[in-house]
């Protein structure tokens, strides 16, 4: 029998394209058939953060399985309080496991978008840029591939920081100093990372067809390129965490909000996505319970990547995957 996926949507900023797309997806019977869908919708919550809040009070306690938030404004969001810069730092003070840095992760079906740095000013990246904080995020990749989407040997490309990745001291040396040496240790414990790649050439090339993810060293360096090739269908991923929430990769879209032209593809595909992740934890949770048991990933499930599951506390084995 197969187990109900319930997931809750957050309808984000008021003023943004969030309640209209919302909306939208709560009208078609066909998504609503597959999904057991909870819109959280607090009265007099104009930012969206008191949606957010009650959305995560029920994954926390969970009464739902995963959160799909629409776009808040962090402007917005700040003047009312709320105290973080972003749904990924949000996610993290609730629910990140120690000694772990929780990945924004950008995904569509065609290409995968980690990052070392996320929301921070282009002036830092620099100094933020260490063998320990790039390998930690190697790890972390690796591991959400093989758990959140059921990819083994996962094979990763890492983007270097300057342009051209530096030619060899030229142009800026993080390349030879971090990002060459954490690939040789990533490699060391069978993690298959290779590079670096100069960002321009690898996506303008289409290399990145090659590899399972990217890890990209700052925001605008994956997100530019990843909006590009997917803007209506990426979703935002906030992996290394023991619950599921993914997003649709636009704005609020104030410019367009309430005029009727926003699509609701995007968060369909976060919808679509969490449901998948959602799947594969419960498949991989029954394979490391019963590691004698014979595994198959041809079930089908009513969704669009089906996976046996029983029920186990997912949440309790994420927490001890390599700590």
């Amino acid at each position: 029998m197969k187990k109900e996926i319930k997931i809750g949507i957050t309808r984000g900023d008021s003023l943004g394209v969030g309640p209209e797309l919302t909306d939208i997806i709560m009208s078609e019977k066909v998504l609503r058939s597959m999904y057991n869908l909870k819109v959280f919708d607090v009265d007099d919550d104009p930012t969206g953060v008191r949606s957010l809040e009650a959305a995560t009070e029920a994954l926390r306690n969970k009464s739902i399985d995963a959160i799909v938030t629409n776009p808040i404004c962090k402007k917005r969001a700040a003047e009312a309080g709320f105290g973080h810069i972003g749904h990924t730092e949000f996610f993290s003070s609730r629910f990140g496991v120690s000694g772990r840095e929780p990945l924004m992760f950008m995904i569509c079906d065609s290409l995968r978008v980690a990052l070392v740095t996320k929301h921070v000013p282009l002036s830092e990246v620099p100094s933020m840029i260490s063998t320990q904080r790039i390998l930690d995020h190697l790890r972390s990749l690796k591991r959400s591939l093989e758990v959140d989407f059921g990819i083994r040997g996962p094979k990763i490309a890492v983007l270097g920081l300057n342009p051209h990745c530096g030619e060899e001291g030229l142009l800026g040396n993080e390349e030879r100093n971090f990002i060459i040496p954490t690939i040789d240790i990533a490699n060391d414990e069978g993690i298959l990372a290779f590079g670096p790649f100069a960002a321009d050439g690898f996506f303008g090339s289409g290399a990145y067809l090659k590899f399972d993810a990217v890890l990209a060293m700052y925001h605008d360096q994956g997100l530019a390129p990843f909006k590009a090739l997917s803007f209506s269908e990426g979703v935002n991923y906030t992996a290394g965490l023991p619950v599921v929430r993914t997003s649709p990769a636009h704005g609020v879209g104030f410019d367009i909000a309430g005029k009727g032209i926003a699509s609701p593809d995007a968060l369909k595909a976060a919808i679509y996505a969490a449901a998948d992740i959602v799947r594969s934890r419960r498949a991989y949770a029954e394979m490391t319970a019963n590691p004698l048991q014979k595994q198959t990933n041809e079930h089908n499930e009513g969704g669009r990547r089906g996976a046996p599951h029983k029920d186990v506390n997912v949440d309790e084995l994420l927490e001890t995957i390599e700590q």
